[in-house]
């Protein structure tokens, strides 16, 4: 018979939530990065079309909840995740303490709708500044 810690299981679950979470915040800001040093070395990629649209629309998902004030769907599946597993939010495996450290901080909500609000201006900009190929 097969035994199965779901405890561990769920942690698990979790460190690869987080881990998505950090990935996808890492795309929106090293993407808009990478446009901007692809601009000056004259990268044929950071133009891809398809590039250009996903990288616009993370960071659209990101000010439009920042807006309304709605919670990541990521961070609520990695805390459900940590409930789950009887685990402390954030105070779980080595992954999740130091991807966490990186990911969340204490502010007041208005830095950050502010900080993805300009981010996304800035975004949209480079759409304009350095246009993307025709689809």
């Amino acid at each position: 018979m097969i035994s199965i810690d779901t405890s561990k299981d769920f942690l698990l679950a979790a460190d690869v939530v987080l881990a998505t979470h950090v990935l996808f915040v890492g795309f929106i800001i090293f993407g808009l990065l990478f446009i901007f040093i692809g601009k000056a070395r004259s990268w044929s990629w950071i133009r891809n079309p398809w590039f250009r649209l996903l990288h616009l629309v993370a960071i659209g998902v990101v000010v439009i909840q920042a807006w309304f004030g709605i919670i990541c769907p990521l961070t609520m599946l990695e805390m459900e995740l940590r409930l789950q597993a009887a685990d402390m939010v954030y105070t779980g495996s080595f992954i999740s303490y130091w991807l966490g450290k990186v990911l969340y901080y204490e502010l007041p909500p208005w830095v950050f709708v502010f900080s993805y609000t300009i981010f996304a201006a800035v975004v949209i900009y480079s759409w304009f500044w350095i246009r993307p190929r025709r689809f």
